[in-house]
């Protein structure tokens, strides 16, 4: 996976929920056949990792116990990797990660940057393997009280670099390391539309960015009508839109629920040969505002599902 992760061109992952309550799929995939056939699908449609996760992450939802989240994972990292399906294990969990490495996942994607469990940085030290580091400020039922920061980016850029150091201070190796700003997570929408106009700043910090932004509700938000947000599932050309901004500002990879539409619109991103924005200064998307766009709101927290 060093190739991966050093990798020049964008990285696609593809999510795989296999939860009864996430904000977008909830239960879609929750049967192992169905969950199986759908990662085969992503890795068809281009992504260049399946991220297959246990344990809704939304704002309020309930813990489950680790036992419950392994049961959910392992099956399906098992035969995907049999497959051939390179996979990620979306966890907070050392134990859940550890048997997940074991079952044949890659890659560990911690949406609490180490935070949730101090054993996560010995098993990711010992696995070798990538370990995605979000920024992270506690768990889903909290989350809404602690989008506090004085300026966002200059707050998520030296939390970063705190779970970074932590990282490196464990053992774990500097090009194992990949971040993730957290989209929506202790985030209002105007927090996600400011880290998203910025990416150069937290990039950097010296590692590879991956960008989550795959239908969360920001988006919904922004693409409002009268009042109502854009249910998640009409949000697939927004989450493009955002993933292509995102890579051509210098991100590593991107996150999504919809692999096919934004591997195209990356595809046709190489084809033009156009630079990355970070590579030349700029401090954002073109047209990005420091605020964010007009009508994407700032009071809401988005928080969803990883």
């Amino acid at each position: 996976m060093t190739d991966l992760v050093q990798a020049a061109s964008p990285v696609v992952m593809g999510i795989l929920n296999v939860t009864p309550d996430s904000f977008s799929d909830g239960g879609r995939y929750a049967d192992l056949d169905a969950a199986i056939a759908h990662g085969v699908r992503l890795r068809g449609d281009g992504a260049h990792l399946v991220d297959v996760g246990g344990e809704s992450t939304r704002p309020g939802a309930d813990r489950v116990a680790a036992e419950t989240e392994a049961d959910r994972v392992r099956p399906v990292i098992r035969e995907l990797a049999a497959a051939g399906v390179p996979v990620s294990i979306d966890t907070t969990r050392a134990r859940v990660a550890e048997l997940a490495l074991a079952a044949g996942a890659q890659v560990v994607n911690d949406v609490s940057g180490g935070l949730a469990d101090p054993d996560m940085a010995r098993v990711v030290r010992d696995a070798g393997c990538p370990w995605v580091l979000m920024h992270w400020r506690g768990h889903s039922r909290e989350m809404r009280e602690l989008a506090r920061y004085g300026d966002v980016v200059a707050d998520v850029k030296a939390e970063l670099a705190q779970r970074v150091e932590a990282a490196l201070a464990a053992g774990v190796a500097a090009d194992r390391i990949v971040i993730d700003p957290g989209l929506g997570f202790a985030k209002t929408a105007a927090h996600n539309w400011e880290l998203s106009a910025r990416l150069p700043e937290l990039l950097a910090l010296g590692y590879p960015l991956l960008f989550a932004a795959s239908r969360k509700s920001h988006l919904g938000a922004l693409l409002a009508v009268d009042g109502t947000p854009r249910p998640t599932e009409g949000r697939e050309v927004a989450t493009v839109a955002t993933s292509v901004l995102a890579v051509a500002a210098g991100a590593w990879g991107v996150r999504v629920h919809d692999v096919r539409a934004t591997a195209d619109a990356l595809a046709v991103w190489r084809a033009t040969g156009s630079p990355r924005l970070a590579a030349t200064g700029s401090s954002g998307p073109a047209g990005a505002s420091s605020t964010g766009p007009a009508g994407a709101g700032g009071a809401q927290t988005s928080g969803e599902q990883r």
